[in-house]
């Protein structure tokens, strides 16, 4: 156990779970639609416009749809890669803002985690091998890793709506 599991009351910790389920978990049929339509994009920010680009295309295979001017901040550009059924991953670049190294801090990014048919994913774990990109593989369907900037990405072979052979959708 670690030092921040004995200082926690796991039994306490998964009453609150429970109470918030009751509170807030429909059954699926008892749902009501959401309001969105899906996830246009996910922004991060980039150091680098070309090293991001060959990392997301070259290595992960996500193609790059578009690079244009961010029109919020002159100079800066905003750019996209298509990671399926029409959802996009999005970087911005800020030149002359120090942004800072990546940090996870509360409302911010945990981790992204994107889906991958299985056979593919065998091929993207040896891509990142071949690349020389650290990586961690969970239960043989995720593997964990850092881009280039730092952010934490989940390639997982699980389908989209279900977590770990469970449905979350």
């Amino acid at each position: 156990m670690s030092t921040a599991e004995g200082t926690r009351d796991l039994t306490a910790l998964e009453a609150e779970r429970e109470r918030i389920r009751r509170a807030h978990l429909r059954p699926a049929g008892e749902r009501p639609a959401s309001t969105a339509r899906g996830l246009h994009h996910t922004a991060l920010i980039s150091s680098d416009v070309e090293r991001t680009v060959r990392f997301y295309q070259d290595v992960l295979g996500f193609p790059l749809t578009e690079l244009i001017e961010n029109r919020d901040y002159p100079g800066s550009s905003h750019f996209f890669f298509d990671i399926g059924h029409g959802n996009l991953l999005a970087f911005f670049d800020f030149p002359g803002l120090d942004v800072g190294p990546y940090a996870e801090v509360l409302g911010g990014l945990h981790h992204m985690a994107i889906s991958v048919e299985p056979e593919r994913w065998h091929e993207l774990v040896q891509r990142l091998t071949d690349a020389g990109v650290e990586h961690v593989v969970h239960s043989g369907v995720s593997v964990y890793f850092r881009d280039p900037d730092g952010a934490r990405i989940e390639l997982i072979a699980d389908p989209l709506g279900e977590m770990y052979g469970a449905k979350v959708l």
